[in-house]
């Protein structure tokens, strides 16, 4: 089987949750700034994200199929692990969408419960992107360390070289967010907002629009968000348009056609043995294919709420 075949199904699910689905850092920090519920954030997100990556990932790419590259020497190295070594599936899915169960738990209470209910402060408290991402890392210590045996020494050594690794995308979200401030302070923001008043495009695409133009001027999806979010902050209040879809449009207009200035490019490139005229035709187009269904995604939803 093509090693794209099987990659590219793959690399789509995580560019689609990498783009709009909280707790991760660039959607989580856009619904911030818009004041989106971010309940109704992650069930709208999960609804336009898993056909967008059913249609981007086992359909695109049965076209990729003439793409078949070996696995570049020394990036594997394989291991057998017997079964005491390795948690239950079932432990496994659980542990990962406790974060996605919670915060959906918190929209649905939102939306069912009357105000002042004695259950909607615990749904709140326990739903909050942060907490619901403690609580599974809590859960996480437990079933993948401890339970398998592993010494607390060890498990701690793993979040540390874990803290490591995600320093970098810290310091890109803090350097997103300086830009985003630079442009607010310099009044194109309020630019924009007023030229809506002039025009009938949707605030939608415009959203999609600013962040798809400083994705592919930037290179990172983050900064593209996160700076994109502080130009179209203000078309909420003026539009009356969802927060909620707006985060999901500035999401998914920060994923097109990532090229040369984005380390993932490299990286899908390396990663998989292509060339770069390989990594366009794969890559490229598959962000690119990502970006405008869910576009077209979030305008139906928009038309039908």
């Amino acid at each position: 089987m093509p090693l794209l075949y099987v990659g590219v199904p793959m690399t789509a699910a995580l560019s689609v949750t990498h783009g709009f689905l909280p707790p991760h850092p660039g959607p989580t920090a856009i619904a911030t700034l818009f004041n989106a519920d971010m309940g109704k954030t992650l069930l709208y997100g999960t609804l336009l994200g898993i056909p967008t990556v059913i249609l981007v990932g086992p359909v695109y790419a049965r076209f990729l199929k003439g793409i078949g590259k070996p696995i570049p020497e020394g990036l594997w190295n394989p291991k057998t692990f017997s079964e005491a070594e390795m948690p239950g599936f079932g432990v496994s899915v659980w542990t990962a969408l406790v974060p996605v169960i919670l915060m959906a738990l918190r929209a649905v209470a939102e939306m069912l419960l009357p105000k002042g209910h004695v259950l909607l402060p615990y749904a709140e408290f326990f739903g909050d992107p942060i907490m619901a991402t403690l609580i599974a890392v809590l859960i996480a210590i437990f079933t993948f360390g401890l339970n398998r045996g592993r010494s607390m020494d060890e498990v701690m050594g793993t979040i540390t070289d874990s803290i490591k690794i995600i320093a970098m995308m810290l310091l890109i979200i803090g350097g997103g967010g300086a830009f985003k401030q630079v442009l607010v302070d310099s009044g194109v923001d309020k630019y924009i907002a007023g030229m809506m008043h002039e025009t009938n495009v949707s605030p939608i695409f415009m959203a999609w629009s600013i962040a798809a133009v400083l994705r592919i001027v930037l290179g990172s999806a983050t900064v593209a968000a996160i700076t994109a979010g502080g130009i179209v902050a203000p078309l909420i209040a003026t539009s009356g348009a969802s927060p909620e879809l707006m985060v999901i449009a500035v999401g998914f207009g920060s994923v097109i056609f990532s090229h040369v200035n984005d380390p993932g490019f490299w990286l899908f490139k390396e990663y998989f043995n292509l060339t770069i005229g390989e990594t366009i035709r794969s890559w490229s187009a598959l962000e690119t294919i990502i970006s405008v269904c869910g576009l077209l995604g979030c305008l139906l939803l928009s038309a039908a709420l």
